[in-house]
């Protein structure tokens, strides 16, 4: 049981005030004497070296236009917490890099419960890696939209709770910080979806950032995304945005592609900002940034988790899901954003409240397994995960489901998108003086007038979202048709087979997964010869998430594939 909310209160009221009569002097000499000097933090540098280097990449889509944004000032973003995060002397630092860098969220509680460090200490040791990585034109990912400015106050809140109430029980994320794809509202911070349209939008909390509060979670801030989800322009780079400009991937910078739509998710949390990260899927953009930053993902089955909040693709297929460097971490997250939303169209009673779920032993003795042919033979790593499979006692059962006519997703993207990021902008945007789009053809009017900074691949798909005329009636024909073919694509063989589970790698089935409204795990598998991360990405059936986090936590106890990128160890 968490808190009471009259305990927790009082002690933040005290913290508050304490603080307030101890620190405030400081905090104002600080800001003086930064605005004496004219601090700053980051400096702008020509992209032309990058947009030389990636001219000829191999990966079309990977030759960029741009890499900074041109709207957004770093300097913003960073220079209020930065007395905070340099306070971290670096012996403290290197103290704490073999206790929490990496460490599941269990073990972290446990040092803080023994004394080991306080959840202040864990917030600036995440601060100070976001200031020395992030800041460096050499390391930066591009990754970080916006920080918390109450993150240290919050932190010393959770110190405060622990220590009047030390016995008391309180759910895993009590303390954790947490990094919020930037679709994802918070209060106080903007939400823009990478989109200069949304730069000055600053929405209240969407249902799952207060379940995360709730649980007692640290929101440490916003990261960078692929602009719209994804679900913009055709062809362009993945984690591009106009606000964030463009997402690198730490284990390798303009080499590798970030995956997307939830590129700052899978970035940040490779890299080492914050335990974990929250993400969304309409189709792979859980997975295929997870995969591709060799992390664990969760796309949960459509209706776990609520979407209120959340700036839309579509309310048919979309969902948030937690992204972390292990599945005990993504399964805390998960269960920490649980719970009815009433306003939510899709949402289900199944699993209802969240309880601190924590994987559980599993063996893969005697289950049986789909795993696809064509990846089989044309994927190496892919065939040496589903043969440790074999060797643990698993049955594998080769499968090529015949695919499915999915030539209405794009419709069905574009039809919902139309009406969802309406709804969204009406019921949101509290200031219409400085956001005053109000539909996707506005979206393209407003980029129009500086293509080079808001559009610079241009807005094709928007373009598909402005102008759809597709009928609420044939919508909602499209969807129940998509999901009976995605469903079929899977139960033939599942049926057949009497199968446990789907085996896939990255984002290569997520597709079907999506329209078939079925959750998908992905745990590191290992890295190509280039270095580039893959996953193993499992497939089960509706509300089958902790059946498919004991599977994932099997193995990668079985096999511990993941490594920390090299530039981000220290």
């Amino acid at each position: 049981m968490l808190v009471s909310r009259k305990i927790f209160d009082f002690i933040s009221l005290g913290c508050l005030l304490w603080l307030s009569c101890s620190i405030i002097g400081c905090d104002q000499r600080d800001s003086q004497s930064q605005s004496a000097v004219k601090l700053v933090l980051w400096e702008s540098f020509s992209d032309s070296a990058q947009l030389a280097e990636n001219a000829s990449h191999p990966i079309p889509r990977m030759r960029y236009k741009r890499v900074q944004s041109g709207i957004s000032d770093k300097n913003q973003i960073f220079l209020e917490l930065h007395a905070a995060a340099m306070a971290m002397d670096t012996e403290t630092y290197q103290r704490l890099l073999p206790l929490i860098l990496d460490k599941p969220i269990p073990v972290i509680q446990e040092h803080i419960a023994e004394g080991d460090f306080t959840y202040e200490d864990l917030t600036r040791f995440y601060l100070y890696r976001i200031y020395r990585y992030e800041l460096n034109p050499n390391t930066t990912l591009h990754t970080i939209l916006a920080l918390n400015a109450e993150v240290i106050q919050q932190a010393r809140n959770c110190d405060a709770v622990l220590r009047a109430l030390p016995d008391q029980k309180r759910h895993p994320l009590f303390g954790i910080p947490v990094l919020l794809k930037d679709n994802i509202s918070a209060s106080g911070m903007p939400t823009t979806a990478g989109a200069g349209a949304l730069q000055h939008h600053f929405p209240e909390d969407a249902f799952i950032t207060r379940r995360l509060k709730e649980r007692g979670a640290i929101i440490l801030g916003k990261v960078n995304l692929s602009e719209w989800a994804y679900y913009f322009c055709e062809g362009c780079p993945v984690g591009y945005s106009a606000i964030g400009g463009q997402t690198l991937n730490p284990y390798g910078r303009g080499i590798f592609e970030t995956g997307g739509s939830s590129s700052g998710s899978g970035t940040a949390i490779a890299a080492g900002y914050a335990i974990a990260a929250v993400g969304t899927e309409t189709s792979g953009s859980i997975l295929s940034p997870s995969g591709q930053n060799g992390i664990v993902g969760l796309k949960p089955t459509i209706g776990l988790l609520s979407r209120t909040g959340i700036v839309p693709i579509s309310s048919t297929l979309d969902t948030p899901g937690p992204m972390a460097r292990n599945v005990i971490d993504a399964a805390i997250v998960l269960d920490a954003m649980k719970g009815y939303d009433v306003e939510d169209k899709k949402a289900s009673t199944y699993y209802l409240e969240g309880t601190g779920f924590i994987p559980r032993n599993y063996s893969f003795a005697d289950k049986r397994y789909g795993v696809f042919i064509d990846l089989l033979q044309t994927d190496s790593l892919y065939a040496a995960g589903v043969e440790i499979l074999r060797e643990a006692g698993a049955q594998i059962v080769p499968v090529q489901p015949k695919s499915p006519d999915f030539s209405d997703f794009t419709t069905l993207l574009n039809a919902d998108m139309r009406r969802d990021l309406a709804q969204y902008l009406k019921l949101q945007v509290k200031d219409t003086a400085r956001v005053w789009v109000q539909s996707a053809m506005d979206v393209l009017h407003f980029n129009a007038r500086d293509s080079n900074l808001f559009a610079p691949y241009g807005q094709t798909r928007m373009q598909g979202v402005a102008t759809d005329t597709t009928s609420d009636d044939r919508l909602e024909k499209i969807a129940a048709q998509l999901k009976v073919a995605g469903r079929k694509y899977f139960n033939d063989s599942w049926q057949k087979y009497h199968l446990d589970a789907f085996l896939s790698v990255n984002n290569r089935h997520a597709g079907y997964a999506a329209v078939a409204e079925y959750p998908a795990l992905l745990v590191p598998l290992g890295y190509r010869n280039s270095g580039e991360p893959v996953g193993l990405t499992i497939i089960g059936k509706p509300f089958q998430e902790e059946l498919l986090l004991d599977m994932g936590r099997a193995f990668e106890v079985l096999y511990p594939a993941r490594k920390i990128p090299e530039k981000y160890l220290e």
